[in-house]
């Protein structure tokens, strides 16, 4: 049986919404992000050296990377939401599995970790220098970037209901976590597009049931 290592609050939920639409049997270890470091507990380094999340394990296999983990699950337990080798759907889907974590989330986590800078205590005299660090980075390189990514991304739902055309796919799996933080974090009423897709997804029986299985999770 499949065991998903879930930490609240995490790039799992995605996983575990997957687990939920292929109806397969599966089973979750639940971990709590440490309450002043906010980061994953010691213990998920038992199942894996990084200890990150997600994590699963079926039989002797253990799986990281949200992106490797998806495309096991849907060559091995829903070919369904595996485009065919060979076709525009199956580059589609290889390009969008890599470049949610390859070129998107890189842009916002840089945006998200000096806004925590702007806002995290620090002697006085130094925090106008922190914030017009920041600032800058945020300015001059994340923003930018992440503009470019957004209206990419907002172009290409223009014209496809799923990131891979007419059917969902391993794809809108992966890209679900970026999009959906973003529009949780930031709003997206610029974004019609982004912002349907990610409803959309949200709305789907298998994801609300993957919320009631997972717990606190801030971005649905």
């Amino acid at each position: 049986m499949i065991t998903l290592h879930h930490l609240n609050n995490s790039r799992s939920q995605r996983i575990l919404w997957l687990l939920e639409e292929l109806k397969t049997p599966y089973e979750v270890a639940f971990y709590e992000r440490d309450k002043v470091t906010v980061l994953a507990p010691k213990e998920l380094k038992n199942i894996h050296a990084l200890g990150k999340s997600p994590v699963i394990t079926e039989g002797d296999a253990t799986m990281a990377e949200s992106g490797a983990i998806i495309e096991y699950l849907v060559q091995t337990h829903g070919k369904e939401f595996y485009p065919t080798p060979g076709t525009e759907q199956h580059r589609q889907y290889t390009y969008w599995i890599h470049y949610a974590e390859g070129s998107l989330m890189p842009q916002l986590l840089i945006k998200l970790i000096f806004d925590k800078v702007k806002d995290s205590p620090m002697p006085f005299f130094i925090k106008p220098i922190a914030k017009m660090i920041a600032n800058k980075v945020i300015n001059s390189y994340a923003g930018p970037n992440i503009k470019t990514n957004l209206e990419f991304i907002e172009q290409h739902l223009s014209k496809n209901e799923w990131f891979c055309g007419k059917n969902i796919s391993g794809a809108d799996f992966q890209m679900s976590f970026p999009l959906e933080a973003l529009v949780a974090r930031e709003g997206a009423n610029h974004l019609p597009n982004i912002t349907k897709f990610v409803k959309k997804f949200q709305a789907r029986p298998a994801y609300q049931k993957a919320l009631e299985v997972g717990g606190e999770y801030d971005y649905a």
